[in-house]
């Protein structure tokens, strides 16, 4: 039951995060028949980095060995600072108008640049050696959801609401870094 609890706690940041992106990019008037290639640009970005980070955690996962939990909590409570941490907002929407309009190599790399905590959360769940497949289905899933409904209402909410999410997004990293923390004290 608590790795469930774990695998939701995990990917519920990622949504929120999602979100946060997508209706941003909707409030930047995205064109209609952009979303779906947006949609499916932010899913793969989403899918994907978890994947890398999930190799580099799993293989830092047997080296460490009884350790692994403790290191995995540290990381996603790491990026959950950090996602709590303020954002040059200008910054992040000239990222997200770059995104829009990018083709090719472009989106490659604006997508990395915005895809670092999905690598970092990828990673802490290689250290916890959660399943991947149902992991990746669960994200792709999240990821394409949660970037449609977001550009879909991005126009309709208000800065504070993104910023808030994106908060919300970091808190939840850190709750389910003590959730590790707690899962393993107890030898769950």
């Amino acid at each position: 039951m608590l790795r469930i609890v774990t695998v939701a706690g995990l990917i519920l940041p990622l949504t929120l995060d999602t979100f946060a992106l997508s209706t941003a990019l909707g409030a930047a008037g995205i064109a209609r028949h952009e979303r779906l290639r947006m949609s499916l640009i932010l899913t793969a970005f989403e899918t994907g980095m978890p994947v890398i980070g999930f190799l580099a955690g799993a293989g830092l996962g047997v080296a460490v060995g009884g350790l692994a939990n403790y290191t995995a909590a540290g990381v996603l409570a790491a990026v959950g600072v950090l996602m709590l941490w303020r954002r040059n907002d200008d910054d992040e929407d000239q990222k997200m108008r770059l995104l829009e309009s990018a083709r090719g190599w472009a989106v490659v790399v604006l997508g990395l640049g915005i895809s670092v905590d999905e690598l970092a959360i990828g990673f802490g769940v290689g250290l916890l050696r959660l399943p991947l497949l149902l992991l990746i289905v669960l994200i792709a899933m999240q990821a394409f959801l949660a970037a449609q409904l977001g550009m879909r209402l991005g126009s309709r909410v208000a800065e504070n609401a993104r910023e808030a999410a994106g908060r919300i997004a970091g808190v939840l990293l850190i709750l389910a870094a003590l959730l590790l923390v707690g899962e393993h004290i107890a030898g769950v």
